[in-house]
């Protein structure tokens, strides 16, 4: 027997889960960024012609990099972080601890990581 949930959309979107829920929800927008760059990535290649150089064009575009490195790294530090709290069960007391971590190494390497994504493309470098 499945489990039944009677909650609207209105009641989801004022959930204040804050931290915890934020990452949950990024985590999972990250996983869904990187499959659709693989499904793109493989279109491209078996569609080719005019249909496969504008989907080479649109995920070698600076913008379309800048966001799927957002979701590739958020993804990866976020997945990390779930990891060592999986194997260190006692460090689950300290998790929005841990989230502070996460976002606190996660927005120098992406903002430096935009930094030379965008300079780069610019013609910066």
């Amino acid at each position: 027997m499945g489990m039944t949930r009677n909650v609207s959309l209105s009641t989801a979107l004022r959930y204040k889960g804050k931290g915890p829920f934020l990452t949950f929800i990024l985590h999972r927008i990250g996983g869904l960024g990187m499959a659709i760059f693989i499904t793109t990535h493989m279109l491209s290649s078996f569609l080719g012609g005019s249909a496969g150089n504008f989907l080479n064009g649109v995920y070698e575009s600076w913008q379309f990099q800048v966001v799927i490195f957002f979701c590739v790294l958020f993804h990866a530090i976020n997945g990390l972080r779930i990891t060592i709290l999986d194997l260190w069960p006692a460090l689950i007391e300290y998790q929005r601890e841990a989230i502070w971590v996460e976002w606190a190494v996660f927005i120098p390497v992406y903002g430096f990581s935009v930094f030379v994504i965008v300079s780069t493309a610019l013609g910066g470098g």
